[in-house]
């Protein structure tokens, strides 16, 4: 197999041929130059005039310093060249599947050099990162996609084995895994739409409040029969927003209030704090733990892994909250409410 010259021995070789020649050219310029003056211009009798001694002296020192330029030379390119050397290796590695590669920047290596070295080394690692994550990513889809998919095969297998009567109580169950399908796959494309800058939004003047209101009157007697009692305390504000998007993300915070928080009040406030709008969902407690409070935006994190499970929540609600008021250019922040629940808060942009 043919083998590749290094970047270091290319780029060497390609500097020594130049000191060379550039040598080369001022020896024989200075010799073509005199010989034009002394052809075309009498030289001066004077004893300072050049002389041939002049010359083979000036040939000397020149082949004397061509030798300790070259050396420098070298040896500056090779400070400059051996961490570009490690760069383009581990580049090849990394775009043949390796992506553990890493370049390498000696102690002797020059400042820009050994940043372009760092860099290279922190986007690698992005790199591998975001290979794991979607790695992760899809084997947690499959997993949540599993368990519904899974009830769903087997009451079917059931009915037409006779083991299940294909009566109302059984045909609403199905239909309540298929509503839990549907609305996990909505969520996984709502936040890897906004995660890829393609959540596509309809922003006209929104009266908050209205909207508020529809949506707490659509959930009280369901929040009512579960042990809930919805508080409003709204300000009339208009917003620039996609009133379905926005909908959605409030629908998402009281469905995560009512799955995680205890039996109590849920309060909904939407008020002006330095030229924004705070939409707040408040809940009276337990809260989030202080250990996953950092992550609970992430897709697939759950407060409490068993009340979860008890309730049917997939772990994407607060992070197709985050990706909705990221996409209208605002954000999502947690706070301990002073009864020591959690508070939500989805802040608009002025």
């Amino acid at each position: 197999m043919e083998t590749r010259a290094g970047l270091i021995r290319q780029i060497l070789m390609a500097m020594s041929a130049i000191t060379v020649v550039a040598g080369m050219l001022v020896f024989f310029g200075t010799y073509f130059a005199y010989s034009a003056i002394v052809t075309f211009y009498k030289p001066p009798e004077a004893d300072d005039w050049l002389t041939s001694l002049d010359f083979v002296i000036l040939a000397a020192l020149i082949l004397v310093t061509l030798p300790i330029a070259a050396f420098t030379a070298l040896r500056l390119a090779r400070r400059i060249l051996e961490p570009l050397e490690s760069l383009a290796r581990s580049a090849r590695q990394i775009a043949a599947g390796d992506l553990s590669a890493r370049a390498q920047a000696s102690e002797r290596a020059l400042g820009e050099t050994a940043s372009l070295i760092d860099d290279f080394n922190i986007m690698a690692q992005r790199l591998q990162d975001m290979a794991a994550d979607m790695a992760l990513w899809n084997a947690t889809i499959a997993h949540e996609l599993r368990t519904p998919l899974t009830v769903l095969k087997g009451r079917l297998q059931g009915i037409i084995d006779g083991v299940f009567e294909p009566d109302e109580r059984t045909l609403r169950r199905l239909i309540l895994q298929i509503d839990g399908l549907a609305r996990l796959v909505e969520d996984l494309r709502t936040v890897t739409l906004a995660d890829s800058g393609h959540l596509d939004l309809r922003i006209v003047p929104v009266r908050m409040a209205r909207e508020i209101e529809e949506i707490a009157e659509l959930l009280a007697y369901d929040l009512s029969s579960n042990g809930f009692h919805l508080t409003l305390d709204l300000e009339d504000i208009v917003v620039e927003a996609d009133a379905t998007r926005i909908r959605q993300a409030l629908l998402a915070m009281i469905s995560n209030a009512q799955g995680y928080a205890m039996r109590g009040t849920i309060t909904i406030s939407l008020k002006t704090d330095d030229e924004t709008a705070v939409l707040a969902v408040t809940d009276e407690g337990p809260g989030i733990d202080p250990h996953i409070a950092g992550k609970i935006f992430e897709p697939f994190v759950r407060g409490d892994p068993v009340r979860a499970r008890e309730t049917g929540s997939n772990g994407l609600g607060l992070s197709v909250v985050r990706a909705i008021m990221e996409a209208h250019g605002g954000h999502l922040r947690y706070r301990t409410a002073p009864s020591g629940g959690a508070s939500f808060h989805m802040v608009f942009p002025a």
